[in-house]
Formats: C-alpha cells, sequence, structure tokens
C-alpha cells in the first residue's frame, strides 16, 4: 500500500510540475505575441510606381509623378501639393525599430519638410523631416510616445541639396537616433510605447502641411534597431557627389 500511495503521489508531482510548465509556456508564447507583432523580416517599399507601395494601394495627392534617375525609379514629389498616404502602420507592435530612406531633397522647397510621418493617434507618432538652409539640409527626427517626447537635430551636420542620400533613425531601450549615409548625427532619450495600428504619409505631415520637394526610391522598416553596417538599404548606394540628377546642377554635373 505504501509503495503505491508514494506512486499515486509521484505521479500528482508529475501532473502539477506539467500544468506548471504547461502554463509558463503559455505565458511565453502570449507575450511574445504581443511583443513580436507584425512582421519579423524588413519592410522594404520601392518607390517605382503609383499604384501599390509594397502590397497596398496608397491615396494620392497632387499629381506626384514616377521619374528615371541615377537610382532607378522614383517617385518627385513637387514641394506643394504631392504625397502619398497608406493605411497602414509599419511599426506596428515593435519594441525597437529602424527606419531607412534613400531619398534627394531638392533646392526650393519649404524651410520644414516633414516627409516621412507614422502615426497611430495624437498622441504617438515618428517623423523624419529635412530643414533647409539655404542650398543645403540637416536632418530632423521626432518620435512623440504619450507624455514623451523628442526631437533631435544637428544644425551643424549640413548637407548639399539635389543629391541622393541614405537617411536612418533607429529607436532601442529609450534611445533613438538618426544617421546620414551612415554617419551618426545625434542620439538623445525618449520613451516609445509599441503600438498597434494607424497611417503613414509619404512627402508631406499627415494632416496635408510641410510637404516635401524632391523624389524618394525606397523606404524600409526593421523590427530591430540596425547598425550602419547591418542597415538594408546599403549607404554606398546613396553616396553624395556621384548621384545627382535633376535637384540639383554639381560640380560633378549632370550626367
Amino acid at each position: 500500500m505504501g509503495r503505491e500511495a508514494g506512486g499515486d503521489k509521484g505521479i500528482a508531482v508529475k501532473r502539477k510540475s506539467r500544468s506548471f510548465a504547461l502554463c509558463c509556456l503559455t505565458i511565453m508564447i502570449a507575450f511574445g505575441t504581443c511583443t513580436t507583432n507584425g512582421p519579423r523580416e524588413p519592410t522594404i517599399w520601392t518607390l517605382d510606381n503609383l499604384k501599390r507601395i509594397g502590397d497596398l494601394q496608397p491615396q494620392i495627392l497632387g499629381s506626384p509623378e514616377v521619374k528615371e534617375t541615377r537610382r532607378g525609379p522614383a517617385i518627385e514629389f513637387n514641394g506643394t501639393s504631392d504625397a502619398l498616404i497608406l493605411d497602414t502602420y509599419p511599426l506596428a507592435g515593435w519594441s525597437e525599430f529602424t527606419i531607412e530612406i534613400i531619398f534627394r531633397p531638392d533646392t526650393g522647397g519649404l524651410p520644414e519638410q516633414r516627409f516621412m510621418h507614422t502615426q497611430a493617434d495624437d498622441d504617438h507618432r515618428v517623423l523624419v523631416e529635412t530643414r533647409l538652409v539655404d542650398d543645403h539640409w540637416f536632418l530632423d527626427t521626432y518620435i512623440k510616445s504619450g507624455d514623451s517626447d523628442r526631437t533631435l537635430a544637428n544644425r551643424d551636420s549640413l548637407h548639399p541639396l539635389g543629391e541622393w542620400y541614405h537617411a536612418a533613425l533607429t529607436y532601442k531601450e529609450n534611445v533613438m537616433t538618426h544617421y546620414v549615409n551612415g554617419v551618426k548625427e545625434a542620439s538623445r532619450r525618449v520613451t516609445y510605447v509599441p503600438l498597434s495600428g494607424g497611417r503613414i504619409s509619404i512627402g508631406c505631415r499627415l494632416n496635408e502641411v510641410y510637404w516635401f520637394k524632391g523624389a524618394i526610391r525606397q523606404v524600409c522598416f526593421s523590427p530591430r534597431a540596425l547598425s550602419p553596417s547591418a542597415f538594408v538599404l546599403k549607404n554606398d548606394q546613396a553616396a553624395p557627389g556621384n548621384a545627382s540628377d535633376g535637384g540639383k546642377q554639381t560640380s560633378q554635373g549632370m550626367g
């Protein structure tokens, strides 16, 4: 009897252990689902047409045009009325991220151009912007997440207009950092809370102001804060000085 009772006790302990393990596994799966919502591979958009951006049909504002450039087909925006709006939030569920853009800011645009705007609601948004100073520009990025917000801007990092560039914004563990052509230009602390959905505008702010003048070739959203060596849209594809194609006459010529 004693051995049989001990056996029953052992079986009960094993059952409890299995139940505990299953409970832990369920919690881990649920937690993982909450923190890894959305695609885990980079989402790359090549702006070479106006019908489909990735697998989405954009809302078109104004009359943006697809033009051949040294980087391949790209969408040009006139700086006053052209933009695309998409009903998606590429950063959905991500606790860290990288946004990359291959673009050409042109002369004659507004001093402030909020040309990449992702927003979940009024209190949660991420923007990539340019600020023009004479015939140069510098990168301006912004994150607002509830009561926490931060602007990055280095006015000493000026770049000639009319050339192709790679810009990147990363976020991880309360730190946002931005780069131009793989070179870190600014970094500060901010708190960002992962969200589930929203919209994005390309070429202006979502409320249709601060229009962008220039061309955009590619955009990439990655669910990791990448280092420059790991950027998906490689820097050498956007090196200035050999990539002017109509935004501005440079010393290297138009080709």
